[in-house]
């Protein structure tokens, strides 16, 4: 199939795309390219897009782009490009080669994926290390270490996944048009939580205040649940929605009162993973606790040791094989600054139940 019959969808596609010839010029384009590069139409066609990639990254891109050309094989390469403001930002470029009905390679299907917060999110992670080096408390900056790297490679792992998704519904006769659009749109989805998460790393690292907002621990909860659902649905969980309308807003950082959410979303995914003699149920609920709004996930899984009900939450407790004993460690460290608390029990039948309640914005306003 030739690149001029996907002009259509090309122009469409919600991202950076482009179709290049063998010589690395510019044929087919999406309407984000042309934002993204500011230049019209005629500008881009047959433009080479090496004169906006960084001075320092041209050598890498020439040889990986000629690589893969003389070997028809796909490529992957991380650099800068040029944004029309004179912005250099990183992205994560992947091609696949189009052939023709000989097999020949007759252009490249090229996706740029931005990656430049979590490059961000690497340098200030670095210059963290540098400093935690000078601390006198090892396993402190060591915890804290690993619950960064935790935190943003949750949405790194979505980006990576939906981007080689997409990738491969482009591959073939009949590219799966309407799939890679949805990944796309996935893509941009973890893209913008990673961007939240670098936020307030960056807002950790300058000893800022987290944002404090009324928000309603149901709502946040479902957006939680969306967000994971197509990871549950692999693993063959069910979810039952137990969230409750109507419930007071409590006073709290949305983004890392999510991410206890999410914590706990995997922790019970994790728990039933070799659960082969029953159904795998997540119940997600939310209810009035005193002058709190409590969050409770309940599963089918393994179960808890009551032996351990005490120590799951600290750091580097694990019972998972491979597992860092972080997640709910920096789960409690979040709730602790809410001024609420978590707590786990084994169930009565089957599975454990984990739970955390934050003060309703009534009561906190008194405390402030």
């Amino acid at each position: 199939m030739e690149v001029a019959d996907f002009s259509g969808w090309v122009k469409g596609f919600p991202g950076l795309m482009v179709t290049m010839s063998t010589a690395g010029q510019v044929e087919l384009f999406s309407n984000e390219i042309l934002e993204y590069f500011g230049k019209t139409p005629e500008e881009l066609r047959g433009w080479q897009m090496t004169d906006a990639v960084h001075p320092d990254d041209l050598s890498r891109v020439i040889t990986a782009f000629t690589d893969s050309v003389t070997t028809g094989k796909p490529y992957r390469i991380e650099h800068r490009c040029r944004r029309a403001d004179g912005v250099y930002r990183w992205f994560q470029v992947r091609a696949l080669a189009v052939r023709g009905r000989d097999d020949e390679v007759t252009g490249w299907f090229v996706v740029l994926s931005d990656i430049d917060d979590i490059k961000r999110a690497e340098e200030a992670m670095r210059q963290l290390q540098l400093e935690m080096s000078h601390a006198a408390q090892i396993a402190t900056a060591g915890e804290l270490a690993a619950s960064i790297a935790h935190e943003v490679n949750q949405p790194l792992s979505g980006i990576i996944t939906n981007a080689s998704t997409c990738l491969r519904m482009l591959d073939g006769d009949v590219p799966n048009v309407e799939g890679a659009r949805e990944t796309a749109r996935r893509t941009i989805r973890d893209t913008k939580r990673a961007s939240e998460i670098v936020a307030r790393l960056r807002a950790l690292f300058s000893k800022k205040e987290f944002a404090l907002e009324p928000l309603d621990l149901s709502d946040a909860a479902r957006e939680v649940i969306e967000l994971y659902s197509n990871d549950l649905q692999r693993n063959g969980i069910t979810v039952e929605d137990a969230l409750a309308d109507d419930l007071p807003h409590v006073m709290g950082d949305r983004i890392q009162l999510q991410q206890v959410i999410m914590n706990l979303l995997r922790n019970a995914s994790d728990s039933m993973s070799a659960v082969e003699d029953r159904p795998r149920k997540l119940t997600v609920g939310t209810d009035r606790d005193d002058d709190s709004v409590r969050v409770t996930v309940r599963d089918t899984g393994v179960g808890l040791d009551p032996e351990n009900v005490k120590q799951v939450f600290n750091p580097f407790f694990t019972t998972k094989d491979g597992g860092m004993g972080i997640g709910l460690s920096v789960s409690r460290s979040i709730v602790d600054s809410h001024h609420g608390r978590i707590w786990a029990a084994p169930n009565d039948d089957l599975g454990s139940t984990f739970a955390f309640s934050i003060p309703c914005a009534a009561l906190e306003a008194t405390r402030t």
